[in-house]
């Protein structure tokens, strides 16, 4: 999402399935996109989706879970990323899988220093202060943004799918066509049958740009 502080990305995952999952994703999201242009500060972005996420789990039918710790293992992991124009790339990581960056045909992880864990969690995993990591992004990388439900893809011999290593020799003139041939590698992989949601959002740093998210 473009906005006055430079493009600002949000990708996350729920755990657990039904309808509160569905309302604990859409209240991080909604609390986002409405933060995300009005909030300069990164970690207080990543604040109002928490807040969101603790009101909505105020509301929750207690009634609807049959196993009273199913409710406390209820958390959404969250990368935060913002892409500014001095080849940059700002992170917040709560307990999400650390994006990838792609430099030349050589693929890092882009860790966090100090993990934090879910949103959600806060009771039972007290995080430390929220502080904004900062990595380079020059001209010409990609970066990758992306759900467990890709790195954890299985084939019939139970092998995970190697997300590094098809990142390295993937051909892709533009993101697009890198981005399909990487979702059709998947797929591949998978045969067809992924377990778990996967989602993948490509950043490519363009020269006089902050980027271009490609989805």
């Amino acid at each position: 999402m473009s906005t006055r502080y430079g493009v600002r990305l949000i990708v996350g995952d729920v755990r657990g399935k039904g309808l509160a999952a569905v309302r604990s994703a859409a209240a991080v999201v909604g609390a986002f996109r409405e933060a995300v242009h009005y909030e300069q500060d990164l970690a207080e972005v990543m604040r109002r989706c928490a807040a969101a996420l603790g009101r909505e789990y105020e509301l929750l039918d207690r009634s609807q879970f049959q196993d009273p710790q199913e409710l406390e293992e209820q958390f959404v992991t969250v990368l935060l990323a913002q892409v500014s124009e001095e080849s940059l790339v700002h992170l917040i990581n709560r307990g999400h899988p650390p994006p990838l960056v792609m430099r030349g045909r050589k693929v890092r992880s882009l860790d966090p220093v100090r993990p934090l864990p879910p949103l959600g969690l806060e009771d039972f995993l007290a995080p430390p202060p929220i502080r904004v990591e900062t990595f380079p992004f020059l001209p010409g990388d990609r970066l990758l943004l992306h759900t467990d439900g890709v790195v954890e893809a299985r084939n019939h011999c139970n092998e995970f799918f190697p997300l590094y290593r098809t990142m390295e020799t993937l051909d892709g003139a533009t993101p697009s066509e890198y981005l399909d041939g990487l979702r059709h590698a998947l797929v591949r992989h998978a045969e067809g049958r992924l377990s778990d949601d996967a989602a993948m959002v490509l950043i490519e740093r363009v020269i006089g740009g902050a980027g271009r998210p490609i989805l």
